[in-house]
């Protein structure tokens, strides 16, 4: 499988930058993380750091291929949770951080993913938009019970209030774990936290991502949300991958990454 991938991630009109952002690549195998680190409350950061070390470290110790790509998924998540407890009590003194998480793997032509909380997962084909995740949060509920227009949704007050997440809670989340996607050449990935998508519409994001080089695209969509949403922009993260060829190859797919 041959790629291209970027990262962008900016601070926004925030003090400190909560978002976190990796791409971890394994003999022909990909993995995209992405955590938002939970603001109003302290060690946001923390917490999305953790979530970044914790899926790091247990993504290296596989053998691959992955065999079981939704298991693995699940564990990485519910091990992630832990590891973020267990980080805010070893504070001094103890707190109970939080970040949303999203995670997506790559292999053998096809890719799975899972998220918990309001950071989401795109794939554009085709020159559209062919699906993104439903949000773990207030709004996305009111909007699947038909209680909510979704074009009202970025106006509504609990628009950032989050129903699940990693942290803050000895209580396990529940993450969504999607099934298999076969891929195809020219698919985009995309992974961005809600300071990207909130004041993007889909169509901005369609058109946007397959504009020029994925790099300057990437960037064009962090840089036009930040601005939009000055001067409170929050933080603007996100991954994006586009499949070039399915060929296996005896090394990892090429990979690009700007300087942050």
């Amino acid at each position: 499988m041959q790629y291209i991938a970027h990262q962008v991630s900016r601070v926004g009109n925030r003090e400190k930058n909560q978002d976190r952002t990796t791409i971890i690549e394994k003999d022909d195998c990909v993995l995209l993380v992405l955590g938002d680190g939970l603001g109003g409350r302290p060690g946001g950061e923390l917490a999305a750091q953790v979530l970044i070390d914790s899926v790091t470290e247990d993504f290296n110790k596989q053998s691959f291929p992955i065999e079981n790509p939704n298991k693995l998924l699940n564990e990485l998540v519910i091990n992630a949770h832990q590891a973020i407890m267990s980080a805010g009590k070893n504070q001094s003194p103890p707190i109970t951080p939080g970040t949303t998480a999203v995670i997506c793997l790559l292999q053998n032509e096809s890719l799975w993913w899972t998220h918990v909380g309001d950071s989401r997962f795109y794939l554009f084909r085709g020159l559209k938009l062919e699906l993104r995740s439903q949000d773990h949060s207030v709004v996305e509920n009111l909007v699947q019970g038909g209680q909510l227009n979704a074009e009202n949704l970025n106006d509504h007050p609990l628009r950032n209030v989050v129903t699940r997440c990693l942290g803050m809670t000895d209580n396990t989340p529940i993450p969504t774990v999607n099934k298999e996607i076969r891929l195809k050449i020219g698919d985009i990935v995309m992974l961005c936290s809600d300071g990207l998508w909130e004041p993007l519409s889909e169509n901005q994001l369609s058109k946007t991502i397959y504009q020029g080089k994925l790099s300057d695209a990437l960037s064009d969509l962090a840089e036009t949300a930040e601005k939009i949403n000055h001067p409170e922009s929050d933080n603007v993260s996100a991954i994006a991958l586009q499949i070039m060829s399915l060929q296996l190859k005896n090394r990892p797919g090429v990979i690009h990454k700007p300087i942050i």
